[in-house]
């Protein structure tokens, strides 16, 4: 059998000669200790195989393992250990023998009680799993003598056939004989380039990877038919373990197991618990005494520490361990990051600038000015009173900061910011696509992400069985729209729904305010009184932040969940659809409130007299009289420090550390039953069984696409939004770096050469950030009143007198009835007119308190704005796009130097073999020359001799 060639050079123990178990010696009184100390004299045999990293024999490499369940039977440990007589009637005759390796499965010839049907039905679809793995090439070996009670592993190794072979299916480019020089630059460039080279020496990681290099192997797609095109003087390291467990994982999941209704590949038998978990292995330990240098324990000292925080991150290492994929993540993350220095400069100036001048703004010491004696209307009806408007200066003086004419230049300098951004992120991905040898990879990515889904195939077999039992003839089935109808039409209906349930509650929030506010204008005391907008804001911030948090995690269940129903065909279209759905809901749940704020809260107010009420007891809430920007501002700041704070802090730190050491108090209550397997040193795969699986690269993307939102989309109400992400960023890339280095499985290596659909959502968040930004300025700050009063109203140029302007008068005798403070004295004196915000004509006009013409003189300047604003910085974002190369020049020669040099290479190589043809047929003729004036022998012989002379072996 091929089985028994593959493994016919195990030791002893592996082929079923099984020696006496040491538990059982202890169950006949022999004792323990003695049995440990001779244990402790004999070799051990882990260290031989380094603790799991390889087989048994110590030399075939562990690429890949699978774990599954087991149940055990109640004599002991020892019967799981016996070798079996009665497979060959339950296994099936492709798996006649048990994998090699420590444990045996119990089978049902046994004296074991019959399992259940379950437990028996995976156990079938494992074996002849497996056994297709064999008959690919896979080599396999079993372990169920783990320190982890009723949990088996199967340890993979690809032998180099395989990799060779799957290495050509998969087009993976790996690196020739060939090595050419990379093009430096020359002169005052070169000294430059020297000069920053070495002042930022010290934030340079110390890795091999990370250091410039002057040359570069060629590299070409891998065919067995050219290997001698490729370095091979070290087969061992020529596919580097990330190759190695991408390859396995390949065939895992184009093998399949059809002992059930449909074809089940590992995806699948993973989702119906035949198996537990599949995962490659770390490369070792990254910490601890005597541990052997790896690039796992490398990544931990140079990359995933605190301590490092102000060194550049080793991408070419993060992508040589964890793929393309990941190291595309971290590069992009690194770029943003570094784009956020600028960006956060300029924000501090901006605020500075606020600063500097608030004690010069004629507005707000005009609010301030208790001289103006300005008596403001009741904010509410009844229980509040008249209010003096020098009461909220310091909201007035605290809106400056942010409401200056700086915040119109900073939010051009954002837009034009996000377009160098995404220009100066392709650029680098270009760069990255040509060190990692990826330009040219569309053809690859399309023809291994094409491979349709297991549930996708299922899905196709079901309808095709519908139709085979109808009697029905039909070609090859796919999926059409009237399949995924009903799919459809539930993502629509419960998008729509969340969407609602998102509005539903920021309305909630709102009749909060609106009550809070009232009921805190009943309060006695002159402190409760003036502190009623700030206790409404906060609280009211904290409940949309802590609803926020919720939904986000709610939001994402129930994308994947609609994303799993429409059945997508392709891993590709999975990806793309389950990111839409969630960016679309989580990004409405983050901004509603903020959009609330910003663009409706005190539109719809109405004016005294005839205010706007909702379910005709509760008034529109207002904006202060300084304006809503400074309520934006906190609403902002709050929602972005708050989810960065929270989900950093606690979902991303304290609930895996909480999973953790969960984790390590279940071992520790089955390590203190067993002492003897308490003093084992645990495998390398039961060491990354218990870290977490991957759950991919989605959430990390979101949380960070957030956060861009926050920084581009509200910024002319935020300048400081840069600063605080960027302090974010950096605590950011070394909590996920950590994380993934040690506290993660290791993740399947993945090839892509750019970051997908998040950069198009990128693109998208840049141009509606400059829209919004317009509005903003527009409609929520005072920049374009202040503007109109200052060229058309103002007698002496300056700005005195621009709140009277904006301020409108009411004759408290037209209240509606029941609506007058009950308290009208409040402040000491009998009011008559009060004033509000608005442009109305006064009530001794003809037409009392209708709109004003200087509020349509205002509306116009503000549509005029957004419309001259909008096209000019749309103009200067284009510009930056096109003026700015997508490939630096230095790249694009390098590309086309290489290949030039394949070419070259190429048609040596053909060369060579048409003068090695010549030679054959230079030799082939003076053969036959000399066959034709030999002697003639017998008729009978001649023609075997003259074959003879034909057919001497070439080698080419």
């Amino acid at each position: 059998m091929r089985v028994n060639k593959k493994y016919s050079c195990l030791p002893a123990e592996e082929k079923g000669i099984h020696i006496i178990n040491i538990r059982a010696i202890e169950d006949i009184g022999y004792d323990q200790h003695e049995s440990t100390l001779l244990n402790s004299l004999s070799k051990n045999p882990d260290a031989d195989c380094k603790y799991g990293l390889y087989f048994r024999d110590g030399k075939r490499k562990v690429d890949y393992i699978l774990v599954y369940h087991y149940k055990k039977s109640s004599a002991g440990r020892t019967l799981a250990r016996r070798p079996q007589q009665n497979d060959a009637s339950v296994r099936s005759t492709r798996q006649d023998q048990p994998l090699p390796g420590k444990g045996v499965q119990l089978e049902m010839g046994d004296s074991e009680p019959h399992m259940d049907y379950h437990e028996d039905d995976k156990r079938f679809r494992r074996e002849e799993y497996e056994g297709n793995l064999v008959e690919a090439g896979l080599e396999l070996e079993r372990d169920e003598d783990t320190k982890i009670h009723g949990i088996g592993f199967v340890k993979i190794h690809a032998p180099w056939n395989v990799l060779c072979r799957e290495a050509e299916f998969l087009k993976l480019k790996m690196p020739t004989k060939k090595m050419y020089q990379i093009n430096q630059t020359h002169g005052l460039l070169k000294k430059i380039n020297s000069v920053i080279q070495k002042i930022t020496e010290p934030i340079q990681p110390k890795v091999a990877e990370h250091k410039p290099q002057t040359v570069k192997r060629l590299s070409y797609p891998f065919s067995r038919e050219k290997q001698h095109l490729f370095d091979l003087s070290d087969k061992d390291s020529f596919f580097d373990s990330k190759t190695r467990s991408t390859i396995v994982y390949e065939i895992l999941k184009r093998t399949t197991c059809t002992k059930a209704k449909y074809s089940m590949g590992i995806t699948s038998l993973l989702a119906n618990g035949v198996y537990s978990a599949a995962y490659p292995l770390h490369d070792g330990d990254y910490e601890g005494e005597n541990v052997e240098p790896n690039d796992r324990k490398l990544l931990c000292e140079e990359w995933a520490s605190y301590g490092v925080f102000y060194k550049y991150q080793p991408i070419d290492l993060v992508r040589k361990y964890f793929g393309e994929k990941i190291g595309l993540y971290f590069a992009w993350l690194g770029v943003y990051t570094q784009m956020l220095i600028p960006a956060s400069i300029v924000g501090i100036i901006v605020f500075l600038y606020g600063c500097a001048t608030v004690d010069e703004n004629i507005p707000s010491m005009e609010m301030c000015d208790q001289r103006n004696n300005i008596t403001m209307c009741p904010l509410c009806d009844k229980t509040c009173s008249y209010w003096k408007m020098s009461s909220a200066c310091a909201t007035a003086r605290a809106s400056h900061l942010f409401d200056n004419p700086a915040t119109v230049f900073f939010s051009v300098f954002m837009a034009l910011w996000a377009a160098t951004f995404m220009e100066h992120w392709k650029r680098k991905q270009m760069r990255l696509n040509y060190r990692w040898d990826l330009t040219g990879f569309e053809e690859e990515e399309e023809a291994v992400k094409d491979h349709p889904r297991a549930e996708y195939e299922a899905k196709v077999l079901e309808k095709s069985l519908r139709k085979e039992h109808k009697h029905k003839e039909t070609d090859k089935e796919k999926l059409t729209w009237k399949d995924r109808f009903p799919a459809y039409l539930t993502n629509f209906v419960g998008i729509i729904f969340m969407v609602g349930l998102t509005f539903a509650i920021v309305f909630g929030v709102i009749i909060y305010r609106i009550s809070t506010a009232a009921a805190l204008a009943i309060s006695s005391t002159p402190s409760g009184r003036s502190s009623v907008r700030v206790t409404v804001t906060a609280t009211a911030v904290i409940i949309n932040l802590v609803v926020i948090i919720i939904l986000d995690e709610v939001y994402g269940c129930i994308a994947r969940w609609l994303t799993q129903i429409e059945v997508p065909k392709t891993d590709k279209n999975f990806e793309e659809r389950l990111i839409f759905k969630a960016f679309l809901l989580k990004f409405v749940n983050a901004y509603t409130p903020i959009f609330y704020v910003a663009f409706f809260k005190g539109r719809f107010v109405g004016r005294p007299g005839d205010y706007v009420y909702i379910f005709h007891s509760f008034r529109m809430e207002e904006c202060a009289p300084g304006g809503c920007l400074m309520e934006l501002c906190i609403q902002l700041s709050i929602i972005m420090l708050g989810k960065q704070l929270i989900q950093n802090n606690l979902f991303e730190i304290g609930i895996p550390k909480m999973k953790k050491f969960i984790r390590y108090l279940k071992l520790k209550r089955r390590r203190s039953l067993d002492h003897e397997e308490h003093m084992k040193k645990k495998q390398r795969y039961e060491v990354d069984y218990n870290l977490e699986p991957f759950a991919g690269l989605t959430p990390e993307y979101m949380e960070m696409i957030i956060q861009f939102g926050f920084v581009t989309l509200f910024v002319a109400s935020f300048p400081l939004a840069p600063l605080f992400a960027l302090l974010n960023n950096i605590i950011e890339i070394r909590l996920d770096a950590k994380k993934f280095v040690t506290e993660l499985r290791r993740p399947v290596a993945v090839r892509a050469k750019d970051i997908g659909i998040w950069y198009n959502i990128l693109r998208g968040i840049g141009k509606l950030a400059v829209i919004i930004n317009a509005f903003v300025i527009s409609f929520t700050s005072d920049f374009i009143p202040r503007l109109v009063y200052l060229y058309m109203y103002s007698e002496n140029g300056t700005m005195h007198g621009f709140v009277n302007h904006t301020l409108s008068s009411f004759n408290v005798s037209d209240f509606q009835a029941g609506t007058a403070p009950n308290d009208p004295l409040d402040l000491g004196y009998e009011v008559q007119i009060c004033r509000y915000k608005d442009y109305r004509e006064p009530p001794w006009s003809e037409n009392k308190y209708d709109i004003s013409k200087d509020f349509w003189a205002v509306l116009a300047a503000r549509l005029a704005f957004v419309i001259v604003f909008q096209n000019l910085v749309m103009f200067m974002s284009e510009f930056v796009d096109w003026i700015i190369p997508d490939i630096p020049k230095d790249i694009s020669q390098q590309i086309h130097k290489e290949k030039v040099l394949m070419v070259e290479v190429f048609m040596r190589e053909e060369q060579g073999k048409l003068q090695m043809l010549e030679t054959w047929k230079d030799k082939d003729k003076r053969k036959g020359e000399n066959c034709n004036n030999h002697s003639p022998r017998l008729s009978r012989s001649r023609s075997g001799s003259l074959s003879s002379c034909h057919s001497y072996p070439l080698d080419v």
